[in-house]
């Protein structure tokens, strides 16, 4: 986890130095920052991810691919907001940051190799209209979906409150009750936790 940003978004990197292999997820500000921590890691990146659309969320994608000549994987329905990122930053007050070069390739159901495993792609729209999450093996980054005991907001444009709701009951909820969920801002938290404690989405 790499807390970035005055929003103090997650970014998620993962790296197998078994394999010389690693992957970045949310690359959203300090990407001096986030490039550092992929050398570091001794790994070569081989997929820019994003869990969604928003400024936070991508922000430094554009910057970051100096470092890493890769395109930043979306669903298609988070395009638009992809597109607008710089008008939709002046608008909250924020400095705009240049535009990545993005594909669209981002599916539910797609999955991605990482290190002899598979990294499965869920479509979890209601905090954005193409909010992913990512799951590998008892571990999820669910990105604005869910928090330790929040939800991610939906009075956003293409938000939406009982797509979210279906999202959380249909696609995280159905996970193994240990599986972790590590989200776009603050701690992580299991599924077994949220079933049980989550004010906002309870289980059928």
């Amino acid at each position: 986890m790499l807390t970035v940003g005055p929003l103090q978004m997650n970014a998620y990197l993962l790296s197998a130095p078994e394999t010389g292999e690693a992957i970045l997820i949310d690359p959203g500000d300090e990407p001096d920052h986030l490039a550092q921590e992929v050398e570091a890691s001794g790994c070569r990146l081989t997929h820019l991810l994003c869990t969604h659309g928003h400024f936070d969320h991508i922000g430094a994608a554009g910057p970051f691919q100096a470092y890493w000549d890769l395109p930043l994987l979306c669903h298609q329905n988070d395009v638009p907001l992809i597109e607008n990122m710089p008008a939709i930053q002046a608008a909250y007050g924020f400095p705009d940051t240049p535009l990545p070069r993005f594909a669209a390739d981002l599916e539910h159901g797609t999955s991605i190799p990482f290190a002899g495993k598979t990294l499965s792609v869920r479509h979890v729209p209601g905090h954005s209209p193409g909010h992913v999450m990512f799951v590998l093996a008892t571990d999820a980054v669910v990105g604005d979906c869910i928090f330790a005991g929040s939800i991610g907001r939906t009075d956003l444009p293409g938000g939406s409150f009982a797509q979210l709701e279906l999202s959380i009951r249909d696609q995280i909820y159905t996970l193994p009750e240990a599986t972790r969920l590590y989200p776009g801002h603050g701690p992580t938290t299991t599924v077994a936790r949220e079933k049980a404690t989550n004010p906002f989405v309870t289980p059928r």
